[in-house]
Formats: structure tokens, C-alpha cells, sequence
């Protein structure tokens, strides 16, 4: 696939997404701010009822800043989760038209999925400066220039590696009639086990030693901590070599279930 084809399909991705701007700014502040309301109340509770002025090494301030740094990077590394275009390509035969290009599927849908996470980049940008002056920023939190550039390198390579995990289990759609409950499944799991619902700070010692070896501490946990300044820049290379490997392993598998699953397509859709 082409330089210029891959960023042309970022550029009309992107354009689509933002067609319809007042449904897209509502549905980001509504849902933002009923995420991060429920987490205001909980982690208040708990901290109150708990009598401890710190949880996993947060401190209440530093687990709502955790959570508004977790709520937008998790929209930049699940991306388009739940359009499943690559099912809805084969369930409706439009694959068709795919397979008969001079490019890549996989590049052309990373492609889609890129385009469709600009305008979520704006909305991390808006809100998270926008939260910088509402939130004390804890004494362990060294939040720099060069942090906020890791985080990024971070991101992209969390949504990569996110984009490859979901890839082989859309591509169950060759022998399945519906995916939704994989990628759903994946959802739920990362959520729990990437840090996106619970930092992973808070789990035992022993689970933490796990969790550092999985993929999924690389999907949000990892790069908001970089973000955060909590995670030095040796550690951080280690950790972005580590899930470059995952995402490798991830590619390799979906490479094989593709690959199966092209050879019994029919081409007329179920």
C-alpha cells in the first residue's frame, strides 16, 4: 500500500467522522462527564470510608487525575471497537471489492481506524487542558514536555497493539455469524486487566509481577503512567520494545486466521 493511499484514506476517514459535529462534541461531553462523575463518587466513597489518604499510591486528587488521563487515552487506543467493518465486510460479501486491490486489507482498515481516532485526538488535547487547571497536580506527577511526547509513542503503539488483538477475532466472522460478544469479551478484559477500570497499582503484589509481562498493561496503565511522568525513560523503552512484541505476536496470529478464513470465503456473503 502507498504512502499516499494510506494517508488519503486517513484524511476521508477523519472528514466522515466529523461530518455531523454537534453529535459528535454532545455524545463526547455527555459520556466523558457521565464516566467521570461515577468515578468522582466511587473513589470519593472509598476514600472516605477507608480513612486512608492513599490507595495504590494515589492520592485521591491523583486517582481522578488517573482516571481523566485514562478516560481519554482509552478513546484514543480502542479506536473504532465496535465498527466492526471487517465482519460486516464479510457477512455482506463486500470483501469482494478488497480482495481485487492492489493494497493490503489489514493496512487499508488501520488506515480507517487512524482516521477515525483524529477527531478523538482533538477532544484529548481540548479536555485534558482544559482539566490541568481544574486538577491539582499531585507532587509525583512531573508532567512535561517530553512525558506528554512518550505518551503519545505510547498511544500509538497501544492502538496498534489494540488493533491487532481485535483484528483475529473479527476475522472469526468467516465461521461465526456474530463477533460482537469477542470483541465485547476483549473489552471487558482489557478494562480489568490493562488498568483502564482499576489501576493496577491497586491489585496485589504478586498479580502485578503477571500483569507486567501481558499485553494488556500496555493499552492504557502503561501510557498514562508515561504521560504522567510516574514511569523513566529506560523502563519506558523496555516496556514499548515489549509491546511492539506482542503486537508482533497479535499480527502473526491474525495473519494465520486470516489466511484460514480466506480460503472457505464464497464471495456472496451470509
Amino acid at each position: 500500500m502507498s504512502a499516499r493511499l494510506f494517508f488519503h484514506v486517513i484524511s476521508v476517514e477523519a472528514r466522515r467522522r466529523m461530518s455531523y459535529r454537534v453529535d459528535f462534541w454532545l455524545t463526547a461531553l455527555v459520556s466523558f462527564a457521565t464516566q467521570l462523575g461515577v468515578v468522582y463518587f466511587v473513589w470519593t466513597s472509598l476514600f472516605a470510608e477507608s480513612g486512608k489518604t492513599t490507595m495504590g499510591g494515589y492520592t485521591l486528587d491523583g486517582m481522578l487525575l488517573y482516571y481523566v488521563a485514562v478516560l481519554l487515552v482509552g478513546k484514543l487506543v480502542r479506536g473504532v471497537e465496535f465498527d466492526n467493518h471487517v465482519s460486516q465486510d464479510i457477512y455482506e460479501g463486500g470483501l469482494n471489492r478488497y480482495l481485487v486491490f492492489p493494497t493490503s486489507y489489514f493496512l487499508f482498515k488501520y488506515a480507517q481506524n487512524l482516521g477515525a481516532l483524529l477527531p478523538a485526538l482533538m477532544q484529548l488535547a481540548l479536555f485534558g487542558v482544559w482539566f490541568l487547571f481544574v486538577l491539582d497536580l499531585p507532587p509525583d506527577v512531573q508532567l512535561t514536555p517530553l512525558t506528554v511526547a512518550m505518551g503519545l509513542v505510547s498511544v500509538a503503539v497501544a492502538n496498534l497493539l489494540y488493533f491487532v488483538m481485535l483484528f483475529p477475532l473479527r476475522c472469526v466472522a468467516f465461521w461465526a455469524d456474530n463477533v460482537w460478544s469477542l470483541v465485547v469479551a476483549l473489552r471487558f478484559t482489557s478494562g480489568i486487566l490493562g488498568g483502564f477500570l482499576i489501576p493496577l497499582s491497586v491489585f496485589p503484589e504478586w498479580s502485578r509481577a503477571i500483569l507486567a509481562w501481558l499485553p494488556f498493561r500496555f493499552l492504557f496503565d502503561f501510557p498514562v503512567n508515561v504521560t504522567l511522568g510516574k514511569i523513566p525513560a529506560g523502563e519506558w523503552a523496555l516496556g514499548l520494545g515489549l509491546a511492539l512484541a506482542w503486537a508482533g505476536v497479535m499480527a502473526l496470529i491474525g495473519r494465520v486466521v486470516w489466511r484460514r478464513g480466506e480460503l472457505q470465503y464464497s464471495g456472496i456473503g451470509i
